[in-house]
């Protein structure tokens, strides 16, 4: 299972995300922040956790092209 973490608070927009994994990462039109498609959010951290393996390459690009470091990634 991949688990895919946002800590949307803190995103500043760059659109990173969604550019590289646009099937995952969707950007609000009202704020201007990204957003992790099918996410439940606990304490300001949205988590989205797929068994589709192709997630773990795109979602780590993701992850290590965000500017701020707000995306995690892992593999469990």
């Amino acid at each position: 299972m991949i688990i895919i973490t946002l800590q949307r608070e803190d995103c500043i927009g760059c659109n990173y995300c969604h550019e590289i994994a646009p099937s995952y990462f969707g950007m609000n039109e009202i704020d201007g922040k990204s957003y992790l498609y099918d996410a439940n959010e606990k304490r300001g951290f949205f988590t989205h956790k797929s068994h589709d393996p192709s997630a773990l390459e795109e979602c780590k690009l993701a992850e290590d092209s965000c500017p701020v470091g707000i995306i995690s990634v892992k593999e469990v």
